[in-house]
């Protein structure tokens, strides 16, 4: 698509540079395809990523930038950028997103299918829905997978734009759910917000009631995540990790293999592979049991 086509569609902004884009993405994402991004400040500069071949941005960081990139004029960037995004999002057609009617593999238990889109769904062999599940469009269930009565897979992400004025930044992204992957009672996870990125929870991972994945989070293989806990949206957490009962991880941070998070800890920071920690906010585990006993 080139920035020209968006003139007509998206008010207070002009061409300074025409050029071409298949995706939007932040200014450091790494992809295949050609990224439009935004830039509030000429300090973020360095943070464009190889994959950038369009920007938005005021006249000043314009007349900065080389030659090669596309340039989109706007007084306000971020806010420019989040309602090129809701455009496309509304119209799937300029995103290229393809539509398919809904697949069932074969031998799959499923109480209920109200709840399940009948377009832009696909449900591998030997899978379990309980009663009451709601599944949006672009959810990917695969074989052996068990979804509990209440779950929600495919939500809207909660995202709003707060700059220049307030409104919901629209989620056409996907889930997808992986291989013998267990999701208990009432448990929430939201799709992701670009239409080429999912939400993702790893094979064998088993998830507690009342848990909440927020939207483009990427949980890897072999979890276990207790009630109640709530992973922020963008956050990557590894292999093998246990996620203790009503545990808080903040949006976009790393959670490596094997790492363990006790019992209602609030993590704000990246956690190393095999990392044990506690508290609020989150520190390793074995100071903080020293600290709560020096203070006993």
């Amino acid at each position: 698509m080139k920035l020209s086509e968006l003139v007509n569609k998206i008010e207070n902004i002009s061409i300074y540079n025409d050029g071409e884009f298949d995706n939007l993405d932040y200014s450091s994402s790494k992809t295949k395809s050609r990224i439009l991004t935004f830039i509030n400040d000429e300090k973020y500069i360095h943070t464009l990523s190889e994959s950038v071949t369009c920007i938005i941005c005021d006249a000043k960081i314009a007349k900065i930038l080389p030659d090669k990139y596309g340039i989109c004029l706007s007084d306000n960037p971020r806010l420019s950028f989040y309602l090129i995004h809701n455009c496309l999002c509304r119209d799937l057609n300029l995103y290229n997103k393809e539509e398919f009617e809904t697949i069932i593999g074969d031998n799959c238990i499923i109480r209920d299918r109200k709840g399940i889109s009948r377009k832009n769904v696909i449900i591998g062999n030997n899978v379990t829905i309980e009663e009451n599940v709601i599944i949006r469009e672009n959810v990917k269930i695969l074989d052996d997978a068990v979804i509990r009565s209440g779950v929600i897979l495919g939500g809207e992400g909660f995202q709003f734009n707060k700059e220049g004025r307030t409104f919901f930044i629209e989620h056409c992204g996907g889930v997808e759910i992986g291989r013998n992957v267990e999701v208990q009672y009432n448990t929430c996870i939201d799709k992701a917000m670009f239409p080429w990125d999912n939400t993702i929870i790893g094979e064998e991972t088993k998830i507690d009631n009342l848990v909440h994945v927020g939207h483009g989070a990427k949980v890897g293989k072999r979890c276990l995540i207790a009630a109640n806990a709530l992973i922020g949206g963008s956050s990557i957490i590894g292999n093998d990790c246990w996620i203790g009962v009503s545990v808080t991880i903040s949006n976009g941070l790393i959670v490596g293999n094997n790492a363990s998070i006790k019992i209602g800890a609030v993590v704000t920071t990246n956690i190393a592979d095999g990392s044990a920690v506690s508290g609020n906010f989150a520190i390793e585990h074995s100071k903080f049991i020293k600290f709560i006993k020096s203070i006993r």
